[in-house]
């Protein structure tokens, strides 16, 4: 007997399969913040049992974020041209042996190449995830999914390094490699039995699978490039924070694992909250009042870390960073939508340009400034700051018919 599907039932069902959507590509994107986050409190441990300099311990971060953001310009046309599914298992297997790896390494160098093909392995599940999201919810709401699955990725920073410290003082640093690669293997069978393929039946398959006119296509369109690069910025402050604070709070204030996972796990908790709400204030007072006050923090909080850097105490440090936190939510959920909007037709590579922007760049951009050896204050004010010009542009008219732009291409 044929049950009639009321507009009701159709609702309930839409819902449960959205849940269970964002659900499955909140296990993708974790691959990458967990890669990041667990094994901070370890990078003083690594270092001194390689006997090398912390810059060499944090470039196992940059170094993985780089190869992150440069493997999606493969992984975003790969799953255009095979799926989203396919491209989200391969990725999880290559981190998953590469946590192997990097677990087994008997030198600096080794972690570092472990480190580099877990970034190509993570990109495919972030593209893989993204994609996902454009294709299932469309260009406006899937700008604020993409808040929520920020929002998610955020709970890792809060979690991540409470279980890195602990795995690290019972069992040494490379458990947390070892974590990773379990994982991997929790992941996969998740992914593996619930995932299904989601790329849209018009996507732009055709020609060759890397060439430069289909990149071309997606960067000569100045709301992208404009939001992108506001993306990558942001994440730049991100990771500044996340590769200067272990250095700088256990190392130089002399902060033990425990204390410095506690004011890490705040920080954390404030990205969550800013993470979740930012939607809600987007659906209020639209995507640009969000972007101008998350713009309009950051530089505020450069100020604020500039001017207490001559505090030698965690709270000074950490209290312009809770305020960048809340910058950086707003700036990325409500740029990360406008950037991969206009491309319903090709959104696997649009996201790989995207990744490419936050990742690589970023990584580049805060790995070349480490090489200054600035103390960690100035180098976060600096990168707080950078965002500056993209305040003022998008205060013009320029900046703002960019931001309105959303035709789907």
């Amino acid at each position: 007997m044929h049950t009639p599907v009321t507009p009701q039932s159709a609702t309930s069902m839409s819902s449960v399969s959205d849940k269970k959507i964002i659900t499955l590509m909140v296990v993708l994107v974790l691959f990458s913040p967990l890669a990041i986050d667990i094994y901070l409190p370890a990078l003083p441990a690594m270092a001194a049992e390689f006997h090398v300099p912390s810059t060499m311990a944090q470039d196992t971060i940059t170094w993985f974020m780089f190869s992150m953001g440069l493997g999606q310009l493969f992984a975003g046309p790969l799953a255009d041209r095979y799926g989203r599914r396919p491209i989200a298992l391969t990725g999880i297997v290559i981190y998953g042996l590469s946590a192997v790896l990097a677990y087994f390494a008997q030198a600096m160098e080794m972690l570092l190449l472990a480190r580099l093909l877990q970034g190509f392995g993570a990109c495919a599940t972030s593209v893989a995830a993204f994609a996902s999201v454009r294709d299932s919810f469309g260009a406006e709401k899937g700008g604020r999914m993409i808040s929520y699955l920020n929002g998610a990725i955020c709970f890792i920073p809060a979690l991540a390094p409470i279980l890195g410290s602990y795995l690290t003082h019972h069992f040494g640093w490379r458990s947390n490699f070892s974590f990773m690669a379990g994982f991997a293997l929790v992941g996969f069978a998740l992914i593996l039995t619930n995932y299904k393929e989601t790329k849209p039946e018009n996507t732009v398959q055709t020609g060759k699978l890397i060439s430069p006119s289909r990149y071309w296509s997606v960067l000569k369109n100045p709301t992208f490039l404009f939001h992108a690069s506001l993306c990558m910025l942001s994440m730049g402050v991100i990771l500044a924070y996340v590769t200067s604070a272990p250095v700088f709070l256990m190392d130089q204030l002399g902060l033990t694992m425990n204390e410095f996972t506690y004011w890490f796990a705040i920080n954390a908790a404030i990205n969550i909250a800013v993470c979740f709400i930012a939607p809600k204030f987007m659906i209020k007072f639209g995507t640009k009042r969000v972007l101008l006050s998350g713009l309009t923090i950051l530089a505020i909080s450069g100020g604020l870390m500039l001017g207490m850097q001559h505090i030698q105490q965690a709270w000074a440090f950490m209290v312009p960073i809770f305020l960048a936190s809340v910058g950086y939510a707003s700036v990325l959920g409500s740029a990360a939508g406008k950037a991969l909007a206009p491309f319903g037709d090709r959104a696997g590579t649009a996201a790989a340009l995207l990744g490419l922007f936050q990742m690589s760049g970023a990584g580049i951009i805060v790995g070349t400034m480490q090489r200054l050896a600035l103390p960690s204050a100035q180098l976060l004010t600096l990168m707080m700051w950078f965002l500056i010009p993209g305040l003022l542009i998008l205060l013009t008219k320029t900046g703002q018919r960019w931001h309105s732009e959303t035709v789907t291409q």
